[in-house]
């Protein structure tokens, strides 16, 4: 199933080269630092994440729904170091075998998901048991001043004009609630420099399927 937003697929495509010459290359690196065997991307976007996969991946499976991005996705995946096959799907609906894969990866794509619970249990699904869950997301921030502000946005335009994304969400905390044990956890500010907006508190971390 096709999920299109022109728009927003075009200034995101030209939005991420801008984040990751400010710093988010290095955070899709930490993403994928240490991941072995057979992967799968949930949301892969344009595939910026595909140029940082380690050498021990023998294979990454993309999974992204919008048809503009997952062509830039495939037109970027000849130059990743692993073998890569872009699909289209949705991650409530991964085009994948129950637990195929020894590592899921999630970066960016819980806060625009419809239910979080539904893409975690799917995610939870395709992963083998002991399988490595990793994630990158903007999530809930830790001030109640700017989880007023991200409240705010969510109740708003944010969500009509970012393709659904809310900035309110404890993604963290629903990661648990899916069955995944958190051993690795890192918050942090991005941009790290400016005010604070509604998508600055990031998390970056680690866990497995119990």
């Amino acid at each position: 199933m096709a999920v299109s937003h022109p728009i927003f697929s075009r200034l995101f495509a030209r939005a991420s080269v801008a984040m990751d010459q400010a710093g988010m290359a290095e955070h899709r690196r930490r993403l994928v630092a240490g991941l072995r065997g057979r992967v799968v991307e949930v949301g892969a976007g344009n595939g910026r994440n595909l140029a940082h996969y380690p050498p021990g991946v023998s294979r990454v499976v993309a999974v992204e729904p919008e048809p503009r991005l997952r062509a830039l996705a495939r037109a970027a995946a000849p130059g990743a170091p692993v073998p890569v096959t872009v699909a289209a799907g949705l991650a409530e609906a991964l085009p994948v075998a129950d637990g195929a894969a020894d590592a899921v990866v999630l970066s960016l794509v819980l806060c625009s998901v419809p239910d979080q619970a539904v893409a975690l249990r799917e995610a939870r699904r395709v992963l083998r048991p002991g399988g490595d869950l990793r994630f990158y997301e903007h999530v809930v921030a830790e001030t109640p001043g700017l989880r007023r502000a991200q409240r705010l946005a969510d109740a708003t335009l944010w969500p009509l004009f970012c393709a659904g994304c809310h900035t309110a969400r404890d993604t963290v905390a629903a990661i648990r609630a899916a069955g995944f044990e958190v051993t690795e956890l890192d918050r942090f500010r991005f941009p790290p420099t400016g005010l604070p907006a509604p998508a600055s508190p990031h998390a970056l971390g680690a866990a497995i399927r119990a």
